[in-house]
C-alpha cells in the first residue's frame, strides 16, 4: 500500500513537470557537439550502437540513450547510477568491492577482480574488460548508450545482457570550457571542469578533470564513528588529429585515483558457521537499526580503497574510398587494487581481509565497413589479452566460530590468519561480420556472425599465513591418509592448504579452460513511414567460462564454470507520433538460457567440509519480459518520460544445490537473484523563459523496483526466525524520488538545487551471508545540495 500511494503521488507530480528521457542531440556523428535543447518537439537522437552513426529510431535494437546534461542533472556519476534512467538495469553492491551489473535479468554475481561481466562497458567503443575498472567512465560525457539483449556479434562475448557505451564529449573547433562545483549536506564536495579547442589547423584537444571529496554518510550505531568519505579523482585528455580529409586519429588518455572509504554492511542476524558455543560477543550483538545510515565495522580495519586505473586508446580511421573506411582501435589498460574489506556488519574480528591485485589489458580491433548500393557491411577481427592477479589476506579473526573448527574437531589450531590468491591470463581472438540490406524503403534485413576463441590459464589456492591452519589441514589429511594406508605428509609454513581430494594432498590448483563459440544475429525491419519502425530479431550470445577466487578448502571449488549461452527472441516497435511531440518504444522478448552461471555450492569427495562455495552451471533457464518507453514534449520547455520493464525469470527443470545455510534444495522454478519483476522510471522537467537571459527550471525523477532475491530459492526460509522477520536474503521493493530546480543565466551560468531520496526511503540492493552473520547493503539516505556551473 505504501508503495502504491507513493507511486500515485509521484506520478501526479511528474506529470506537471517533465523531461524527455533521452535528451535531445544534434543529428551528427559522435565526434560533433550536441545541440542545445530545443523549445518544442522531440529531436532526432544519433547513436553509434551498430558502430556507425544512425538515428536512434532507425536502429532495430532496444536502446536507452541519455545525454551528458541529463546525467549531470540527475546526479549520475557512476555506472551504478544508471538505475535512474535505464529500465531493466540493476546494480548490486557486492560484499567484496566488485560491482555487479544486471540487465534484463542477465547478470553474473562473482566478486573477484577477474570476474567477466555479462554487461560489458565501453568508452568510445574501447572495452573496459572488468567491472572493477569502470568507476571513472562517466566523466565529461556527450551521452551514454545502453544496448539491451545479447550484443555478441559486434561487441563480443561477455555481453549476453547488453553493452554500455559511454561517449566522451569531444574536442571542439573553437576554444571553450566550463567549471562546476557541487556541495552536499553530508559534506561531499565535487569540483570539475574542462577546456577544449584547436591546437593547430589539424589538431584539437579536450582536457577534463573532476575530484570528489568528503561526504561520510554511514555512522556506527555502537560508537562515535563515521564512514563513507569519497576521495576520488578522475581525468581525461582527448586529442584529435586530422592530417588529411581521408585520415583521422583520436587519442584518449584517461584514468582515476580512488582512495575512498568502502561501504559497511548492516547486521540483520547471526547464524554461526561453527560451534554456537564459540559465538562470544557475537551472540548478543545488536542488529542494525532499519535506516540507511546506521551500520558497523571494525575500527582498526575500516573499509578503505587505494586503487588507481589508467587507459590509453588510439583510434584511426582511413577512408579507402567514399564508401569504404578502415578503422583500427588499440587500447592498453592498467589497474591496481589495494582495498580493506570488512563485510560482516559488526565491530568484532569475525571476518575481514585486505585485497591486493592488479590487472593489465590489451585490446586491438581492426575492421572494414562500407556501403554497396542497398547493402551496409562491416567485417573485422579482434584480439584481447588480460592478465590478472588477486590476493586476499584474511584475519586475524579470532572471534569467528570457523576459526575454532579444527579445535572442536580435535585437529589443532585455532587458525586466525590465511590468504587466497589467483593468477589468470585471458586470451580472446575473434572475427566478425555484419550486414544490413534494404529491400526498397519498406524492409531491411539484418545479419551478423562472430567466431570467438577464448583461452584462460589459472593458478591459485588458499594458503596458510599463521601455521595453525596449515597444521590443522596437515593433521586432517594425515588422519584420512592413515585410514587409507598412505604415508603421512608435511605442509610447510605459508604453503597452499587447498585439498586435492583425489590425492589427499594440499596443492596449488593449476588449470586451463579453452572454449570457442559462434554468436549470431538475424532480423527484419518494417518501416511503413519515416516515423514508424517494427522489428523482429533472434540472436545467440555467449559469456565465457570463469574461474572463481574464494576461500577454497577443496580444489573442486576452483573448478571453472563453462561458457553460458542465451538465445534471444525479440519483437519491438519505435513510433514517433503527434507531430513529433511523442515517442513510443516497446518490446517483448524471450531468452532461452543454457548453462547459466550462478554462485552455488559443491560437495567434495570425500566429503570433509560439507557444502562449499563454488560457481555452478544451471542447465536450463529462461527470461520472459516486456519494456515500454514513452517520451513526451507537448509544449515549449516541457519534457516528460516514463519507462517500465516486466521480467519473469525462472530455472527450468530440476536443479539441486545448496542454499547459503547449507540446506539441500531443488531450485526448480526459482527466479534469478537481483532481478525485480517490475521496474518503473519517470522523469520530468519544465523550463521557461522568465526574461531574455533567465530561464528557471524544475524537475523530478522517480524510480521503482519491486522486491527481488539475493539468492536462488526461498530467500526468507532461513534457519532463524529473527532473520525471517527481517526479510532474510530478500531485497524489498522501494521507491526513490529526486527533485531538482534552478536557474540558467545568459546561457553561460547555471545554479541548481537538488534533493535525492526525498522521502529518506530505507532500501538496500544486496543481502548476503558472511560466515557467522547475515547482512545487507543499504542505499544512500536523503541527500540535498547545490550545484553551480559556468561556461566560456
Amino acid at each position: 500500500m505504501k508503495t502504491a500511494i507513493i507511486l500515485a503521488v509521484s506520478a501526479s507530480t511528474l506529470a506537471i513537470a517533465g523531461n524527455a528521457f533521452a535528451q535531445d542531440m544534434q543529428p551528427s556523428d559522435e565526434a560533433e557537439p550536441q545541440s542545445a535543447q530545443p523549445s518544442q518537439g522531440l529531436q532526432e537522437i544519433i547513436v553509434t550502437a551498430q558502430k556507425r552513426s544512425e538515428s536512434l529510431n532507425d536502429v532495430p535494437l532496444s536502446i536507452t540513450a541519455a545525454s551528458g546534461d541529463q546525467l549531470a542533472d540527475q546526479g549520475i556519476t557512476d555506472v551504478a547510477d544508471l538505475v535512474k534512467v535505464v529500465p531493466g538495469f540493476t546494480y548490486t553492491e557486492s560484499a567484496y568491492a566488485t560491482p555487479v551489473y544486471t540487465l534484463r535479468g542477465v547478470g553474473f554475481y562473482d566478486t573477484s577482480l577477474a570476474a567477466k561481466p555479462t554487461v560489458s562497458v565501453y568508452q568510445d567503443q574501447v572495452p573496459i574488460p572488468f567491472s572493477i575498472m569502470t568507476r571513472g567512465a562517466t566523466l565529461d560525457l556527450e551521452r551514454v548508450e545502453v544496448l539491451k539483449g545479447p550484443q555478441g556479434t559486434l561487441f563480443g562475448s561477455n555481453a549476453t545482457g547488453g553493452a554500455i557505451n559511454y561517449i566522451a564529449a569531444k574536442p571542439t573547433d573553437y576554444l571553450e570550457g566550463g567549471l562546476s562545483a557541487t556541495v552536499q549536506n553530508l559534506g561531499e564536495v565535487t569540483v570539475g571542469g574542462h577546456v577544449s579547442g584547436p591546437l593547430s589547423d589539424t589538431i584539437k584537444a579536450r582536457f577534463a578533470a573532476q575530484t570528489v571529496q568528503g561526504g561520510a554518510w554511514q555512522r556506527s550505531y555502537t560508537r562515535d564513528d563515521e564512514l563513507g568519505d569519497q576521495r576520488f579523482t578522475s581525468a581525461r585528455m582527448l586529442v584529435d588529429f586530422e592530417p588529411s580529409d581521408a585520415l583521422r586519429f583520436e587519442l584518449n588518455l584517461n584514468g582515476f585515483i580512488d582512495k575512498s572509504d568502502g561501504q559497511a554492511a548492516q547486521l540483520i542476524g547471526v547464524v554461526p558457521l561453527g560451534n554456537p558455543a564459540r559465538l562470544g560477543d557475537l551472540a548478543t550483538y545488536p542488529v542494525a537499526p532499519e535506516n540507511n545510515r546506521d551500520a558497523d565495522w571494525t575500527d582498526t580495519q575500516a573499509p578503505k580503497r587505494d586503487n588507481w586505473f589508467y587507459q590509453a586508446a588510439l583510434r584511426g580511421d582511413l577512408d579507402l574510398s567514399s564508401a569504404v573506411t578502415l578503422t583500427s582501435i588499440t587500447s592498453w589498460s592498467e589497474y591496481s587494487h589495494d582495498t580493506a574489506i570488512d563485510p560482516d556488519g559488526v565491530a568484532l574480528r569475525d571476518y575481514f581481509y585486505n585485497t591486493t591485485g592488479d590487472i593489465s589489458a590489451f585490446s586491438q580491433e581492426l575492421r572494414l565497413q562500407g556501403e554497396m548500393g542497398n547493402l551496409t557491411w562491416i567485417i573485422g577481427g579482434n584480439y584481447a589479452r588480460e592478465k590478472t592477479y588477486q590476493q586476499d589476506d584474511a584475519g586475524p579473526y579470532d572471534q569467528s566460530t570457523s576459526a575454532y573448527n579444527f579445535v572442536d574437531a580435535g585437529l589443532g589450531g585455532p587458525f586466525f590468519v590465511y590468504s587466497q590468491y589467483a593468477r589468470q591470463k585471458f586470451v580472446n581472438k575473434a572475427i566478425f561480420a555484419n550486414v544490413d540490406y534494404d529491400i526498397g524503403d519498406l524492409v531491411t534485413l539484418h545479419g551478423g556472425i562472430r567466431y570467438t576463441d577464448t583461452d584462460i590459464d589459472f593458478a591459485g589456492c588458499t594458503a596458510d599465513r599463521g601455521d595453525a591452519l596449515g597444521q590443522g589441514i596437515e593433521n586432517l589429511l594425515n588422519f584420512i591418509r592413515s585410514g587409507a594406508g598412505l604415508d603421512p605428509i608435511t605442509i610447510a609454513d605459508d604453503a597452499c592448504v587447498t585439498i586435492d581430494s583425489s590425492t589427499l594432498t594440499a596443492v596449488e590448483v593449476i588449470d586451463k579452460l579453452d572454449e570457442d563459440n559462434v554468436s549470431w544475429r538475424a532480423g527484419i525491419d518494417l518501416k511503413p513511414s519515416p516515423d514508424a519502425l517494427v522489428y523482429a530479431s533472434v540472436s545467440r550470445g555467449f559469456k565465457s567460462g570463469s574461474f572463481p577466487l574464494l576461500s577454497a578448502s577443496d580444489a573442486n571449488q576452483f573448478s571453472p564454470v563453462t561458457q553460458e549461452s542465451v538465445t534471444a527472441y525479440e519483437i519491438g516497435t519505435k513510433l514517433t507520433v503527434l507531430d513529433r511531440t511523442a515517442q513510443i518504444n516497446a518490446a517483448v522478448f524471450y531468452y532461452d538460457y543454457a548453462d547459466k552461471q550462478f554462485k552455488g555450492r559443491v560437495v567434495a569427495n570425500p566429503d570433509i567440509f560439507g557444502p562449499l562455495e563454488a560457481l555452478v552451471n544451471v542447465p536450463k533457464s529462461e527470461v520472459k519480459g516486456a519494456e515500454l518507453q514513452l517520451d513526451l514534449a507537448p509544449t515549449d520547455g516541457l519534457r516528460f518520460s516514463i519507462g517500465a520493464t516486466y521480467l519473469d525469470t525462472k530455472i527450468k527443470g530440476s536443479f539441486v544445490n545448496y542454499d547459503p545455510y547449507g540446506n539441500q534444495v531443488d531450485f526448480a522454478g526459482s527466479s534469478f537473484p537481483y532481478t525485480p519483476k517490475y521496474q518503473v522510471l519517470m522523469d520530468g522537467q519544465y523550463e521557461w523563459a522568465a526574461s531574455d537571459s533567465i530561464s528557471p527550471y524544475i524537475g523530478a525523477n522517480l524510480s521503482f523496483q519491486s522486491d527481488s532475491k539475493a539468492v536462488l530459492g526461498d530467500a526468507r526460509a532461513t534457519p532463524s526466525d529473527d532473520l525471517t522477520s527481517r526479510g532474510g536474503l530478500t531485497i524489498d521493493d522501494y521507491v526513490l524520488i529526486d527533485l531538482r530546480a534552478g536557474l540558467k543565466l545568459a546561457e553561460k551560468y547555471k545554479i541548481g538545487a537538488f534533493v535525492r531520496n526525498l522521502t529518506n526511503e530505507y532500501y538496500w540492493n544486496n543481502a548476503t551471508r558472511i560466515t557467522d552473520t547475515t547482512v545487507r547493503y543499504a542505499g544512500r539516505p536523503r541527500t540535498y545540495g547545490v550545484t553551480v556551473s559556468a561556461s566560456f
